[in-house]
């Protein structure tokens, strides 16, 4: 018997019992969709987390803190925890390390018109600013060698308050009459002397005039690590600090015993990338062991991955019960479809037909069971998937939307072959069974 012949009698046999057919491809399609849905979950925590983690710095960055005392750098001439110019400059000689930016936080007061806000800006370099991703809504980045300018997260122009009347957005539920990108801000950056002269004791600082560059993408209900921020470029604002307090301290830095600057910069932190994901433990070990804390997304995303892959095993196990019923069914018909067609079996063998082909012609026709319950099991599997993510993607996230379900492309093919396996499989001992039956006996059968 001809290959394409058998395909065509294995399919022809299964549509003389129509509703059985039906129940039966419709087991396989429950029981599919339950594997791809249940371990689409899985997936889906995974993916999100790599998202969360690309947004928060990707898994090439070294988040570097500092544990030691310049004086104490000054004094014994060593970097041990110290993080300072000389120290940024040693880190970046350390094998597969691409770039190291020192993070600086310092403490300015912003006004424009009659609003005003106490913050902190987070200087950091260009170079980190793009690593990071940085999604730009309204303006542009700075350019290398500009003035001074500032990012604004998109949740910053809430924490402007009227100084006049006190008043601030959580009073009025009114934005604040704020102009990030077109008018300048007033930028008081001894903040110590303005509010020291607020209260009557020495001379008022003078204020520098400041652009806002750009713009963290977002509405006032969307939320990512840098809404809360206001950015800018370290060796602008390095150089704006050097002008402003030459020959003083600067606030937030370390001095000598008689009260003058040290020549460097003193940081709290520091951002450092590596070339590849599998040289980063390496490059965090080098960097402990020169006396900081260093931490890095990949120890966070090797424990997560461990829990992930325990959930998914779980989500996985639960569904293979729905696929396991299924082959329960898919056996019981072919058992019945044998039943059935005892005599037309034994008319098959009295011909010459091979046993072989007996059993390829039911193992074809378990297997077209499980072919069609896997495809409708499929498009079951994305349409959940889908409202899965449109009802719930936004209740497990501050704003937009995040990935509760994800189904990988190659599964879909995976789970067809493996419903077609299952299906063959169960249909192997019918099949069995078929070729076995006595043809004298199966011809006399009623």
């Amino acid at each position: 018997m001809e290959f394409f012949d058998l395909l065509e009698m294995s399919a022809n046999n299964l549509t003389r019992r129509k509703m059985r057919t039906f129940l039966t491809v419709l087991g396989v399609l429950i029981g599919t969709a339950s594997i791809v849905v249940m371990l689409s979950l899985g997936f889906g925590l995974n993916k999100s987390t790599m998202e969360q983690i690309e947004e928060s710095g990707g898994l090439t960055t070294i988040t570097v803190y500092g544990n030691g005392s310049y004086d104490d750098y000054v004094k014994s001439g060593e970097l041990k925890g110290v993080l300072c110019d000389t120290s940024i400059a040693s880190l970046t000689k350390l094998e597969h390390v691409t770039l190291v930016s020192p993070v600086m936080n310092f403490s300015v007061l912003l006004r424009q018109g009659s609003y005003e806000q106490n913050t902190s800006l987070t200087a950091m370099s260009l170079e980190a600013m793009k690593e990071m991703n940085m999604p730009i809504g309204e303006g542009k980045l700075p350019g290398k060698g500009d003035e001074l300018s500032l990012i604004f997260g998109n949740q910053t122009i809430y924490d402007f308050y009227n100084y006049k009347t006190e008043e601030n957005y959580w009073d009025t539920k009114e934005q604040p009459d704020v102009d990030l990108l077109g008018t300048p801000f007033l930028v008081v950056f001894d903040v110590d002397s303005y509010y020291s002269a607020q209260s009557g004791e020495g001379t008022p600082p003078k204020k520098y005039a400041v652009n806002g560059t750009a713009s963290i993408k977002g509405t006032n209900e969307e939320y990512n690590e840098f809404s809360w921020n206001i950015y800018c470029d370290i060796d602008a604002l390095q150089t704006k600090l050097k002008k402003i307090f030459r020959g003083r301290v600067i606030p937030g830095q370390p001095e000598t015993k008689s009260g003058k600057p040290y020549a460097e910069f003193s940081y709290d932190q520091a951002y450092v990338y590596v070339d590849k994901m599998e040289n980063v433990t390496d490059v965090q070990k080098q960097i402990t062991e020169m006396g900081y804390e260093a931490w890095s997304n990949a120890e966070y995303l090797e424990s997560m991955q461990n829990q992930y892959r325990m959930i998914q095993a779980v989500l996985g196990g639960i569904g293979a019960v729905s696929l396991f019923v299924a082959a329960i069914g898919i056996a019981n018909t072919m058992m019945m479809s044998i039943y059935e067609r005892t005599k037309e079996i034994g008319i098959i063998k009295v011909l010459g037909c091979d046993m072989g082909v007996i059993r390829q012609m039911f193992l074809w026709e378990a297997g077209f069971i499980g072919l069609l319950g896997g495809f409708f099991g499929l498009l079951l599997s994305y349409l959940l998937s889908f409202g899965i993510n449109f009802f719930l993607g936004g209740l497990y996230s501050e704003g937009g939307s995040t990935t509760v379900s994800y189904i990988p492309i190659w599964l879909p093919f995976v789970s067809l072959v493996f419903a077609v396996l299952v299906g063959m499989v169960a249909g192997f001992f019918p099949a069995k069974r078929a070729m076995e039956l006595s043809p004298l006996a199966a011809i006399r059968n009623e």
